[in-house]
């Protein structure tokens, strides 16, 4: 039987970054919310022992983070006078604030937290160091690493982006349906390197991180409920038909194995038939982008039931699209890739793709 403190510790890993996204709403400050959820943390592991798991952890942790944030702005008022912070203490006590058992209302306060973390006043490096640091919890040593870049840099960034917040007071909401689009590029492509991070991790014991994956693919979701553009629809199937070849994409010793010479009966069906039904639904809009182009790619690979029977014709074909859409020296040598192959040239060093 698990033990209570390790059953903690698995909330924490699977559902601390919602409980944070929610007691920012409530709390209105990073710095804030963050130690409030420590002192949730702590005080369930002091009570759950002797009281028992509570039915609905998640709403227990933020109301015990919310009144740990008022019992701390309370104990620091007695350096300060008191209706400086009375206001404060008045609107995060206020019942209307207090999260209820509805899970959607959580999962929205998630959507509300990678909003405010890609707004566009923030500059593109600190977006996806800040997403990647308080939605998806990676540690500012793991960002560092996966962007060559000292940790102390990494976190001096980090602190300014959070200033920058506060001091402009950028709102913690999801856009109206009137700037919605044009901030959902950012947003994708955020959550896109989210799910690169964990589909190939920089750092750690393993070659990947299947906790980041998921994630990024449970947010596409939620945006993609929220606004189901094509785009949207695209990058989920991307993701969704990457991540069916995880399985097969390491030895039992975690080595990589070149996408030729993986069992394909081990990829995941499911995901495969719904990614491949996302990418249809989005190239028949007719309003596709490059997410498309390249979710259509990996179907087409997908499709094939063993590597000698890829549509390689079909592959360069959507690779010409791609290259109209964007012309970079990574997409022009993939397409010379996939003319090689469709002509009989194999080049050697062409599968180390996974």
């Amino acid at each position: 039987m698990m033990s209570i403190s390790a059953t903690i510790e698995g909330i924490y890993r699977s559902e601390s970054r919602r409980v944070f996204a929610t007691l920012i709403r409530l709390l209105g400050d990073f710095d804030l919310a963050e130690e409030a959820l420590q002192d949730a943390f702590k005080a369930a592991m002091e009570q759950w022992p002797r009281d028992g798991i509570p039915d609905k952890p998640v709403p227990w942790l933020v109301s015990a983070g919310r009144f740990k944030a008022i019992d701390g702005i309370r104990r620091r008022a007695r350096f300060t006078a008191y209706d400086d912070v009375a206001e404060s203490i008045e609107a995060i006590a206020d019942d209307s604030q207090a999260p209820d058992d509805d899970r959607e209302h959580v999962e929205d306060d998630r959507l509300r937290l990678i909003f405010t973390c890609c707004h566009p006043s923030l500059a593109p490096d600190a977006q996806i160091a800040l997403t990647l640091r308080e939605v998806c919890g990676l540690s500012t040593e793991e960002i560092a690493h996966a962007f060559l870049t000292p940790a102390p840099t990494l976190a001096q960034r980090i602190v300014r982006a959070k200033a920058k917040i506060r001091d402009a007071r950028i709102p913690y909401q999801v856009p109206g349906r009137d700037e919605l689009p044009a901030r959902l590029h950012t947003v994708l492509r955020v959550i896109y390197l989210v799910f690169n991070e964990g589909y190939s991790a920089s750092s750690g014991e393993t070659l990947t991180r299947h906790d980041l994956s998921q994630e990024a693919i449970r947010l596409t979701r939620l945006l993609l409920e929220l606004l189901p553009e094509p785009e949207v629809m695209s990058l989920l199937a991307l993701m969704l038909l990457h991540e069916s070849r995880r399985i097969a994409r390491s030895t039992t010793a975690g080595d990589l194995v070149p996408l030729d010479e993986q069992d394909r009966t081990l990829w995941n069906a499911e995901y495969i038939a719904e990614g491949s039904a996302l990418v249809e639904r989005a190239l028949s809009s007719g309003r596709f982008g490059t997410y498309a182009l390249q979710a259509a790619i990996s179907a087409v690979h997908a499709d094939a039931r063993q590597a000698d029977a890829t549509d390689w014709e079909q592959i360069v074909g959507l690779y010409d699209a791609l290259l109209r859409l964007e012309p970079t020296p990574v997409i022009e040598l993939n397409r010379a890739v996939a003319v090689a192959m469709h002509q009989g040239r194999m080049p050697g060093w062409f599968w180390w793709i996974t």
